[in-house]
């Protein structure tokens, strides 16, 4: 297949939903690692088209999601400040922490903008050498290589007024810290198919077997996904925990090698927070001290904030595959993406939203006579 609607195609669907009907003897529970996934499950029904004995649960796969809310509290901080021009990916303006978000503190005055790549920051940081240029740099191990880029290049072209606040986080951590859960029913893992375009699928082959669940690595589109739960469910059913590659057309095995050396490079990896879930040891990237003179905590003075999630948000349960975002009691009425508790219901990669802007039960109108 060449084209975007071939992937899309309702036969081919229909044809991959109906071997794995015949495929499956018993209840299988996966888990796909990827809002991109997640939005493409509930905006085309792939789930809706699949047996009663296959049960989807949605997982921390959206980097927006998982930022903690103390380190949006502290980009609400640092955009506040005169000297300063915040810039960001959109998905993250409206993100609530305890102080806000950033779009509220453009609107009370600072400096914030949105940018579509940190290299569009380092230009601005270029135009504005009177100014601290901050790039909020966010994402799984996709985004992290435009990162480092970004850093490497401040630091050969000598531009001191950048810096970037960090909230990498990596995936296999996450997907080990579910498995060890006591409460885990997760059989089988839908790998998310850009970050194994950059980092490969090595990672995986020691957690399947070391959890005995088979993982593969997919793509985004329905019969990408249809495929990749066939696939799973074919190695559960013949008891097998391999690691495959639904993903070919975009995924080697051994991934994108000069990307990864240019982020061991710059980052080092460090303990990171989730929102929602915790401390995950060996789960985010950190700048090198080599490049700690970019880091914005170090160059601002943030200290870590004590700061305390809404207790009506239930995104942790969503993004641990615990709950699915209608079983909050908040959802469609406290929380709203005008109005939203947590991440989840904002970002465009969050279940909550897949599941308000797909799913929501639409009110019938009033009639009048």
């Amino acid at each position: 297949m060449k084209y975007i609607d071939e992937y899309r195609d309702a036969k081919a669907a229909k044809k991959y939903a109906a071997l794995i009907a015949h495929l499956v003897t018993q209840p299988w529970t996966l888990m796909e690692v990827c809002g991109g996934q997640t939005h493409a499950i509930v905006k085309y029904g792939v789930d809706e088209l699949l047996p009663e004995s296959i049960t989807l649960l949605h997982g921390p796969g959206c980097p927006v999601c998982v930022t903690p809310v103390e380190l949006i509290d502290k980009a609400v901080e640092i955009s506040s400040r005169p000297d300063v021009i915040f810039t960001s990916f959109g998905d993250m303006l409206r993100v609530p922490g305890t102080r806000g978000d950033l779009l509220s503190s453009k609107a009370a005055g600072g400096d914030v903008r949105m940018v579509y790549s940190p290299l569009d920051a380092l230009k601005i940081a270029q135009e504005n050498p009177h100014k601290q240029v901050v790039f909020f740099a966010v994402g799984f191990e996709t985004t992290a290589p435009a990162n480092a880029m970004a850093v490497h290049q401040a630091r050969q072209r000598q531009i001191e007024n950048f810096s970037i606040l960090v909230s990498h986080v990596l995936v296999p951590p996450a997907i080990e810290a579910i498995l060890s859960s006591p409460g885990n029913r997760v059989q089988g893992f839908l790998a998310a198919g850009h970050v194994c375009a950059v980092v490969g699928y090595t990672e995986y082959e020691p957690l399947a077997k070391k959890y005995q669940v088979p993982f593969v690595v997919t793509g985004f589109e329905p019969v990408d996904i249809l495929q990749g739960i066939y696939m799973v469910v074919k190695q559960l059913e013949e008891g097998r925990a391999e690691v495959e590659n639904q993903y070919a057309r975009c995924v080697r095995r051994e991934g994108n090698l000069p990307a990864q050396q240019l982020v061991h490079d710059v980052f080092t990896i460090v303990p990171r927070k989730w929102r929602g879930i915790g401390q995950i040891p060996q789960s985010g990237l950190g700048l090198r001290e080599e490049y700690a003179r970019f880091d914005a905590e170090k160059r601002f003075g943030l200290t870590d904030y004590g700061v305390e999630e809404s207790s009506a948000c239930i995104s942790g349960q969503v993004l641990q595959g615990m709950k699915k975002p209608h079983e909050c009691p908040a959802f469609g009425k406290l929380c709203t993406p005008e109005h939203p508790l947590g991440a989840t219901m904002v970002s465009t990669e969050g279940a909550c939203a897949a599941y308000y802007r797909y799913r929501r039960p639409v009110e019938q109108p009033l009639i009048t006579l």
